[in-house]
C-alpha cells in the first residue's frame, strides 16, 4: 500500500539475510523457457501478504515461476536491495516514491508494472468532517518526500490549505503552503508511527497500507480521502527492479500475475474493496496526459 524531485529519507536498516538468488532472473530469461525461474521479492506488510499468496497459485507455477518473498521493514532497503540486485523485485511503493528515491540515489531503480492504488486518506478522531478543524488544529503527515508531497495535495483537495500553484507532486514541502486559513499545523511524522499517534493529534494522513495494518479502512474510517482518477496516477504502486533489468521477460510475467482474478478475488475479501486494481503500461504512469 492507496501523485523531479529531491527526497531525504530515514535510516536504512541491515540488509542481513537478504542473499541473492540462486537463479537470478536475468540469467534465467536466457535458459530454457520451460525451466522454473526463482524470483526473490522484497516486500512488506499486507504487500508481502498478497505476494505469497501468488507464490502458492497454481498459475505462477504454470508461468514457470518460483517467487520466494522476503519481508523487510525498512522501504530504503528495499529499494537499495533491488539497485545492488540483492534481491530480483520489489512491491511496496507508488511509482511517485520510485522517483523521489531516483533523484536522490546514484543506482537507478526503474518500473516493471502496476498493480494498484491504495486512496490515502485523512483520519481523526477528534471531528467527522475536515471543516470541523478548530484553528491551530495539528495534522500529522508522512515524513518521507514523495508521501509528504501526497498529503499535502490532499489536503489542499480538502480545503484545508492551499499550495503555491508550481508545487511539485513528488517533492513538495509545507513550505509550499500560501493559504491555511486554520493555522493548521502540519507536523511531519515517520509514516510507520502514524496510526500509534492518531489520538495525539487532531487528525493524520495516512497511506491505506498502514491505515489497515492499523485496522482502518480509507473508505469508511477517513473523514476525506483521495478521489481515483488522472490526477493521483503518481500514486499508482508497482513493481520495481534495478535499471538494467526493467525489461527482463521474467520479472514481466511477474507482474502479469498480480492481475489474476484469482488475485483479485483474494484483494476483496481481504483489504476490503481499499487497492484498486490498475492494469496499465507503465507509460500510463509517465504520460504527461
Amino acid at each position: 500500500m492507496k501523485k523531479l524531485l529531491g527526497l531525504v529519507l530515514g535510516v536504512t536498516v541491515g540488509l542481513a539475510g537478504c542473499s541473492k538468488p540462486e537463479t537470478p532472473a536475468t540469467d534465467a530469461a536466457k535458459s530454457d523457457t520451460t525451466k522454473e525461474h526463482t524470483v526473490v521479492m522484497a516486500s512488506t506488510g499486507s504487500d508481502a501478504d498478497i505476494w505469497r499468496f501468488i507464490a502458492s497459485l497454481p498459475e505462477t507455477k504454470q508461468a514457470g515461476i518460483k517467487l520466494e518473498v522476503k519481508n523487510f521493514t525498512d522501504y530504503v532497503a528495499m529499494n537499495s536491495a533491488v539497485a545492488n540486485k540483492e534481491v530480483d523485485i520489489n512491491a511496496f511503493q507508488s511509482y511517485a516514491y520510485l522517483v523521489a528515491f531516483n533523484e536522490s540515489n546514484k543506482d537507478k531503480i526503474a518500473p516493471v508494472s502496476t498493480t494498484y492504488l491504495e486512496p490515502m486518506g485523512i483520519y481523526s478522531s477528534k471531528v467527522k468532517k475536515v471543516e470541523e478543524f478548530n484553528n491551530g488544529a495539528t495534522i500529522a503527515i508522512p515524513n518521507d518526500a514523495a508521501n509528504e508531497a501526497r498529503a499535502l495535495l490532499l489536503l489542499q483537495s480538502a480545503g484545508v490549505l492551499k499550495l503555491k500553484a508550481d508545487f511539485n507532486p513528488a517533492t513538495g514541502t509545507p513550505n509550499d503552503i500560501i493559504e491555511n486559513a486554520k493555522k493548521v499545523v502540519i507536523k511531519p511524522i515517520q509514516m510507520a508511527t502514524a496510526v500509534r499517534v492518531k489520538d495525539e493529534v487532531d487528525a493524520i494522513v495516512l497511506g491505506n497500507t498502514l491505515a489497515m495494518e492499523g485496522g482502518l479502512n480509507v473508505l469508511k474510517d477517513s473523514i476525506y480521502y483521495e478521489p481515483v482518477d488522472q490526477s493521483t496516477k503518481l500514486n499508482v504502486n508497482i513493481l520495481a527492479t534495478a535499471e538494467s533489468r526493467k525489461d527482463d521477460p521474467i520479472l514481466q510475467k511477474v507482474g502479469a500475475l498480480y492481475h489474476t482474478e484469482a488475485v483479485k478475488q483474494y484483494v476483496q475479501k481481504n483489504f476490503g474493496g481499499t487497492k484498486i486494481d490498475v492494469n496499465k503500461p507503465i507509460t500510463y504512469l509517465t504520460a504527461t496526459k
